[in-house]
Formats: C-alpha cells, sequence, structure tokens
C-alpha cells in the first residue's frame, strides 16, 4: 500500500488520538503521531499509553501486510521496554514494526519508536490472525 495520511481500513482508537497512517507493506509498517498536550502524562512527555498504542498498531499492521487475506491481526501478547522519555507537545514521534516470522495463524513482531534520532521505546508481540467474520459474529 502507498503512503497515505488516513488508514487504508478503520482503526476508530488511534484515529481518535490523531495517528497518522504513513506505510504498510511487506512485513514492515510506520505510523507517526505530532504530540499535543493531550498526549503528555503528569510530568509533560508522552504518555506511556499512547507509546504502547501506537507500538500495538505498527506491529498488527506489519503482522498484517503479511497476510494475503487481509484479515485481522489481534494481540495475544506484548511486552514494552521504555528507554527515554517520548517527546513533548510539538515532536512527531514515528512508530515502526516488522513482522519477523509468520506461521498460518500467528505472526510474531518486533516495533520501536523514534523522537528525531531518540531510540524511545521498543515492544516486541504475538499476533493471531482472525477473519474479519470471525470477529463480526462475536459482536
Amino acid at each position: 500500500m502507498s503512503t497515505a495520511s488516513t488508514f487504508p481500513f478503520e482503526i476508530p482508537f488511534p484515529e481518535h488520538l490523531g495517528v497518522e497512517f504513513v506505510r504498510m507493506e511487506g512485513g514492515r509498517a510506520e505510523i507517526a503521531l505530532t504530540l499535543e498536550h493531550r498526549h503528555m502524562n503528569s510530568w509533560y512527555v508522552t504518555h506511556g499509553g499512547i507509546s504502547m498504542t501506537l507500538l500495538d498498531v505498527v506491529m498488527s499492521l506489519a503482522g498484517r501486510s503479511l497476510d494475503p487475506e487481509a484479515r485481522a491481526a489481534v494481540t495475544v501478547e506484548m511486552k514494552t521496554s521504555f528507554l527515554q522519555p517520548g517527546g513533548k507537545p510539538g515532536s512527531r514521534i514515528i512508530a515502526s514494526g516488522h513482522a519477523f516470522h509468520r506461521s498460518t495463524t500467528m505472526c510474531f513482531c518486533e516495533g520501536e519508536i523514534r523522537d528525531g534520532d531518540r531510540l524511545v521505546a521498543k515492544a516486541m508481540g504475538t499476533f493471531k490472525y482472525i477473519k474479519r467474520l470471525d470477529i463480526a459474529r462475536k459482536l
């Protein structure tokens, strides 16, 4: 898929946060967020929940880019390491994801967030492919 500012399919929560879709292809994905006051914690740096959301979404997109049926990739497990503060209002942070292994039903991914040249957080996650029809039946 080519570079665009909106997601290629609806993902309400990151869209609500103002997350920008950058790319998704060949086991890799990238998203971005221009930080605002509403994204900060009480120390006025990026809230950890924002960072974890970006990592979760970008890794899922990376895994989903390898699925020829374009099914959903839902999080089974995720580990995040916060390396340094994630940025202040006005900064544009970039999250990138890489799917490094997949099976028929599962995908294993890594992700990172950068604020310019600064590595802010890293994550690893396991995602399960689910057909969209499976999700609709359970709602």
